[in-house]
């Protein structure tokens, strides 16, 4: 897929790697979509500096867990725009255990609906057009956490509902790929540590004792958190090159999942 004059709707777009991706695409030649919710003041910096720039995009304060107001976004993006071409699915809300302690009910729920519930109502309302624009893609973001669950140095980032809706998110990725085929191409995008994203700029990441963090970046063959231009070049990827790839999972963990054990020598052996 060519970018410029592609329609992106971009999830999650106050900040971090919503807002991030939304400037890339926009700089790339997209019309960019962008939601926000909550974080008021991240949201309306997010709006001034689109503004400010002139790239051709629509900002929509939506809940996505709400079928109806997800119905009134597509709607704008319809009157707007006439159709979509690109999906970032970027909602999600993790809970982190070294934040939240103990899981209440309303954690819960919060996480259950924005992870992996508002996914699937924002792509099967998303699906008519994507499949209408004859070469649509939708890129699923989710979290290295549905593999390693609350375990290991991670266990403090991670919780077991974040984990079980992360690991859910990999079926829906390979239903909406068989849904999507042959006009729409559905990929998802599992991360590790990054900036903005369970490391750095995070609520949790300074609750960590120093050691905590290290422990963390120990575990990870590369030896380093993730950084924005590491997603903004997968999902680049993803849309304009991997055109023959669909209801794939790629793993962009810097290494963490394989573990820091190192592989020893050789041994001589007996002749």
């Amino acid at each position: 897929m060519h970018i410029p004059g592609k329609t992106a709707l971009i999830l999650g777009a106050a900040k971090g790697i919503g807002k991030h991706l939304g400037h890339a695409l926009a700089a790339a030649g997209a019309r960019v979509v962008l939601t926000y919710y909550d974080w008021p003041e991240e949201s309306s910096r997010m709006q001034d500096e689109f503004a400010a720039l002139g790239y051709e995009h629509l900002t929509v304060k939506v809940d996505l867990r709400k079928a109806d107001e997800i119905a009134g976004l597509f709607e704008r993006i319809e009157n707007r725009f006439g159709g979509l071409d690109i999906l970032i699915n970027n909602i999600e809300r993790g809970g982190m255990p070294v934040v939240h302690g103990h899981y209440t009910p309303e954690q819960w729920d919060l996480e259950m609906e924005t992870t992996l519930k508002a996914k699937w109502f924002v792509f099967n309302r998303a699906l008519p057009l994507l499949k209408a624009s004859g070469d649509g893609t939708a890129i699923n973001i989710s979290s290295i956490a549905g593999l390693v669950g609350r375990a290991g140095p991670a266990g403090l980032i991670f919780n077991d509902g974040y984990s079980a809706a992360n690991r859910a998110v990999s079926s829906f990725t390979e239903t909406w790929a068989r849904q999507g085929a042959p006009e729409v191409r559905v990929n998802e995008l599992m991360l590790g540590f990054f900036a903005s994203r369970h490391a750095e700029g995070t609520r949790g990441w300074p609750l960590l004792a120093e050691a905590e963090r290290q422990a963390i970046i120990n575990h990870t063959l590369l030896g380093r958190t993730g950084r924005m231009a590491d997603i903004i070049k997968a999902v680049f990827f993803l849309i304009e090159d991997a055109a023959f790839m669909t209801g794939s999972v790629i793993r962009l963990d810097g290494g963490y999942i394989l573990g820091a054990e190192g592989v020893p020598p050789m041994p001589a052996g007996v002749l």
